[in-house]
């Protein structure tokens, strides 16, 4: 039968009622937290509000032998509510447990919540799943997009729509350098489809602000390993996550996520994540383009950037020479400077 899912605010009196519901039918709930550094705060604070509950937690960067203690004692039923991060996505099959709330749901994939909200459903009960998102935040369009989704589609075998209207959302996403046809092989379907999207709103005059695309051009190996993360539907998710990002918030939270499912992130994916967060750092403030030649580094401003000249000499200044500013038709600057360390160099782009 299909899972009942919810989308709202995250209210505590809700979470309690239905932690309760689930516990009067002696069943389970999971409670997904995709923080490590303060899940035990969260885990106290579920256990407030059902004291009468045994509540516990569990995490990726918990030792081998506590997480299958853990988990044993959840499949056991030892354990009513289960305060997790993502871990859980795959592998369980816990017929008991199906209530499922999730935290900040708003800042999660498609397919994950998907994978996610498997885990309950399970037997012939009626299963609950409940996506939460902070009291008075304003969400992001794309995130309405998805939480509709998930809502919508709740169906057994519902996945391959799942996929669709999160290729539909996000785009294939020109990382993996998918061919495509006519105007789309020139672009990219990602970009071709935000390109469409936002002439079809500029045509209704919804759009106000300048359209431009970032692109970067760095020596760097960015990918991920198969010895990583060695299933492929995951690391396709990962790379239209990682390629999705646009703010450093966002990037430290793919940051945690990863070293929580899949352990320390090796030093290509970590480059991946900061060329991502650099990419949106660089988008931010009208850059075009940065593109790297040997030691030099061209940084392309969009033609219509609001540059302020006076501010120019003291930022030349600062870099000590390493810097020019060239005031063209796009403006850009070009940084010289021999560094061994990669990881200097990317800090030095970040403070630019």
């Amino acid at each position: 039968m299909p899972i009942q899912t919810y989308v709202m605010e995250y209210n505590e009196e809700m979470v309690r009622e239905a932690i309760e519901r689930e516990l009067s039918r002696d069943g389970q709930v999971y409670y997904v937290y995709n923080r490590v550094n303060d899940i035990a705060d969260v885990a106290g604070r579920v256990q407030q509000l059902v004291p009468d509950a045994v509540v516990s937690y569990a995490h990726g960067q918990m030792n081998e032998r506590q997480l299958e203690n853990i988990m044993c004692d959840f499949i056991n039923g030892d354990i009513d509510v289960l305060v997790s991060t993502t871990i859980i996505e795959t592998g369980l099959d816990i017929s008991n447990a199906n209530t499922m709330i999730i935290h900040d749901a708003d800042r999660m994939g498609l397919s994950q919540l998907y994978q996610l909200r498997g885990r309950v459903g399970r037997s012939n009960r009626m299963a609950y799943a409940f996506l939460l998102y902070r009291k008075d935040k304003l969400l992001k369009e794309v995130a309405e997009k998805r939480l509709a989704a998930i809502r919508e589609f709740t169906d057994l075998g519902s996945g391959i729509k799942i996929a669709m209207r999160d290729l539909e959302i996000r785009g294939a996403g020109n990382l993996l350098g998918a061919e495509q046809h006519g105007h789309m092989e020139a672009v990219g379907y990602d970009l071709y489809c935000k390109m469409l999207g936002e002439a079809v709103r500029q045509e209704k005059g919804e759009l106000d602000e300048d359209i431009f695309t970032t692109t970067m051009d760095l020596n760097l190996d960015a990918y991920i390993p198969d010895s990583y993360i060695p299933n492929e539907y995951q690391k396709l998710d990962i790379y239209k996550r990682i390629a999705g990002i646009e703010n450093e918030e966002e990037m430290d939270d793919m940051l945690e996520e990863l070293i929580d499912r899949f352990g320390d992130i090796p030093r290509k994916v970590q480059q991946l994540l900061n060329i991502a967060g650099l990419k949106a750092l660089a988008h931010s403030a009208y850059v075009t383009s940065v593109e790297q030649k040997e030691n030099t580094f061209r940084i392309q401003m969009y033609e219509k950037a609001k540059v302020k000249p006076e501010k120019i000499p003291g930022l030349i200044e600062a870099y000590r020479g390493s810097l020019v500013f060239k005031m063209e038709n796009p403006p850009y600057f070009l940084y010289e400077k021999k560094y061994r360390n990669k990881k200097k160099r990317m800090r030095i782009f970040w403070n630019l």
